[in-house]
């Protein structure tokens, strides 16, 4: 073949695979009806994501909702994002006043490692052990972060065990169907929402500038601020 066609055949075949991932996201799970106003909302589980709704912390009938659109692999931002909010899901003064929700947006593309830890956490939550899951996850990031696909199991098996849940049932939810639907609703509902990167944070459907969130005061002043605006 004369190079001319080579670098024509080149093209092509470019402007294909460049179709195709730019088409792939399309493919994901409609969630258009839930639009943006989702972020803003604790949502149920249903068909589409697996019947596996949003795991909350705190009271799920609070009138301010924290919403994190984050990736289990993400350090620094994510990981200090952990960091940061964990002082205030153990406070009490906040623990009965907000309702914090954490959503899958594993970027597998740079972060090899985070759409399988995102299946361990919700794997643990069909066991009522997601937020002890999610928590273990940020702690121990360094650890299992750079693991090969062949090691990383072993890793998040010890977690599992470690917070109490079955082992063979782990084993088995962390494959199913059921999981993977529901971290791709996730995805769907931060790519509806625009979410471009983790951590994202949206307080009662509104995104928070990540400034304003780069520390644990400057959490607790937005949410401050969100509660007033509820009293």
């Amino acid at each position: 073949m004369e190079a001319k066609h080579w670098i024509i055949f080149g093209v092509i075949v470019a402007a294909v695979v460049g179709g195709l991932i730019y088409m792939s996201p399309k493919s994901t799970i409609d969630v258009d009806d839930i639009g943006k106003a989702g972020s803003g909302k604790i949502l149920a589980g249903e068909e589409r994501n697996g019947n596996i709704g949003d795991h909350v912390f705190g009271n799920k009938d609070a009138k301010v909702i924290l919403v994190e659109y984050g990736d289990f692999q993400c350090n620094p931002g994510c990981k200090t994002f952990h960091e940061n909010i964990t002082p205030i899901l153990q406070d009490e003064t906040y623990k009965s006043k907000i309702a914090f929700v954490y959503r899958n947006w594993p970027i597998s593309s740079i972060h090899p490692n985070a759409n399988a830890a995102a299946a361990s956490a919700e794997a643990a939550g069909l066991q009522d052990k997601y937020w002890e899951m999610w928590d273990a996850l940020f702690t121990n990031q360094a650890e299992w972060s750079a693991a090969s696909a062949a090691d990383r199991n072993g890793f998040f098996e010890k977690y599992a065990t470690s917070v109490g849940v079955k082992i063979e049932k782990f084993r088995t939810d962390y494959a199913s169907e059921a999981v993977r639907k529901k971290i791709k609703f996730d995805q769907a509902l931060g790519k509806v929402a625009g979410v471009t990167g983790t951590p994202t944070l949206f307080i009662n459907g509104k995104q928070v500038d990540g400034g304003k969130i780069n520390s644990t005061e400057g959490m607790k002043t937005q949410i401050d601020a969100a509660l007033k605006e509820v009293e």
